[in-house]
Order: structure tokens, then C-alpha cells, then sequence
């Protein structure tokens, strides 16, 4: 039975192959982004190409209610979610004591206020249905302090602990919590969060192929799923949360460093 699903960051690079990867299978969307025009744009594209009913709502996520906004849209339309997709995301490159309390802010709502705030409000009624899957975007960063990306290190840890934990809550509801944690993706996360240069991102993964893994992951209901790790990462990830945590920091440090 095709179902329907909601996507943060429709728009963006993993976003659309998450997009493209739903419709695909057949799915109704419904396209959550911060510029009108370029929803538009995709909603056509989509539409044109899958023949898949196609709802888009623009949203600030950077706004307090950005979550709320988007639930009550989605009430007034008379759509059911199946799929929850937190996909958006913010980036942002700097050391602690150089970048803005704005930025900061704004990474923390982005990262973390809109995905819980949307598990808030559509949980419960997954859970009184007894159906539902949520697949939120974390990174194998989650696993790491992460010096230059301290907030951003911190905001997926949060994501993952927190996803993990709902997961085990429900896990007799009917209603699945997954969590992907990828590597460098090759999108414009990267540009906007001042990172193209880094060797961390100096090749990232295909963000089809990270798409793919985790929209499996979610039909499989499984708890967590790495995707998209360079062969310097992949050795690591298992190893990393067991490592010293000055030789960690040591090596992200390094990673975060002009690839030139």
C-alpha cells in the first residue's frame, strides 16, 4: 500500500534524492522547505516525472513555531503522515569563542527543536494508530566530540540519543524510530556550512545512495544505519566511542583543516 510522507529539507541535496527515493516507490509527498519558489520548482519536477500526488509547505525552521506551522498544514489539508522524514539540517564551521550566539542558536533549532517538536506532534498519533515510521537524520558525528564543529557535533548526538530512546518507547506500538547516520555527503550542506574545503568533505558520498540506505533502513524498522563513510571513516566508526578522547579530537580537528 503506498503511503505518504513528510519531508524536512525537500529541497537540498540528500533531501531531494530522499524525494526522489519516495516517489519513486510511489508515494504521496508532502515537500517541506524555506523557499516557495524552489518547492514549486520540485513539486513540478516530481509530479511531472512520478505522477505522485504532491503538497508543499514553506516554512522558517529557524522559527520557534516552524514545527508547529508545519503540523497544523498538514491538519488543515486532511493528510495522514506515514513517514516522518527529518532530514533538515544547518551546518557551520568555527571555534566556539568566534562564532555568533545566532548561529548557534539557530543550528540548535534547526538540528534539534524542529525534529523533536514534530516527533512531539505526530508520535502520539502514530502511536494511537498503530502505524508509523520515523526516519531522523543524525551523522556518524553523533558518536564524536567534534572541535570547529562543536554545536554541530553536540545537536546530532542530541538526535541520535534522543531518536534511540523514543525507538525502544514505542517498539511495541506498531511505530519504528530509525536513525541514519551518514558521513560527507556530496550536497550544499557542505557550501552553506563553510565546509567545501575541508577534507572531511573533500569526497563526499552520493547522496542517492545515502537516501536509499536510509529509506530502507526505515521500511526495516531498524534502529540505527551508517551510510555514505569514507574509507578513512568506516575503520573508525565501531572503534571511535572506545578510542581516547584526545586522539579523537585530535583526528577532526585534522578533518576539518583546507584539504589544499
Amino acid at each position: 500500500m503506498k503511503k505518504t510522507a513528510l519531508i524536512t529539507g525537500a529541497t537540498g541535496g540528500l533531501g531531494r534524492a530522499f524525494v526522489k527515493q519516495l516517489a519513486k516507490a510511489g508515494h504521496a509527498l508532502v515537500l517541506v522547505g524555506r523557499n516557495p519558489q524552489k518547492l514549486a520548482a520540485l513539486k513540478t519536477e516530481i509530479e511531472a516525472t512520478y505522477a505522485v500526488k504532491t503538497t508543499t509547505i514553506a516554512v522558517d525552521f529557524t522559527d520557534e513555531t516552524a514545527a508547529e506551522q508545519i503540523f497544523d498544514q498538514v491538519a488543515a489539508q486532511g493528510l495522514q503522515i506515514d513517514y516522518l522524514i527529518n532530514n533538515v539540517g544547518l551546518g557551520g564551521q568555527g571555534a566556539f569563542s568566534e562564532r555568533t550566539m545566532a548561529q548557534d542558536v539557530d543550528m540548535m533549532r534547526v538540528n534539534m527543536l524542529v525534529p523533536t517538536k514534530l516527533m512531539k506532534l505526530f508520535v502520539p498519533e502514530f502511536v494511537k494508530r498503530g502505524a508509523g515510521r520515523i526516519l531522523n537524520v543524525s551523522s556518524s558525528a553523533a558518536l564524536i566530540p567534534g572541535p570547529l564543529q562543536a554545536e554541530y557535533y553536540a545537536t546530532k548526538a542530541y538526535v541520535t540519543s534522543l531518536s534511540n530512546a523514543i525507538a525502544y518507547e514505542v517498539k511495541d506500538s506498531g511505530v519504528t524510530v530509525t536513525t541514519l547516520m551518514p558521513g560527507a555527503i556530496e550536497t550544499g550542506f557542505a557550501k552553506a556550512g563553510g565546509l567545501t574545503q575541508t577534507k572531511m568533505f573533500a569526497h563526499g558520498a552520493d547522496p542517492a545512495a545515502v537516501a536509499r540506505a536510509g529509506y530502507r533502513g526505515m521500511l526495516a524498522g531498524k534502529l540505527n544505519v551508517f551510510a555514505g563513510l569514507s574509507a578513512v571513516q568506516r575503520p573508525f566508526v565501531g572503534l571511535m566511542p572506545l578510542m581516547p578522547k584526545k586522539a579523537i579530537m585530535s583526528f577532526v580537528a585534522n578533518q576539518q583543516s583546507n584539504s589544499n
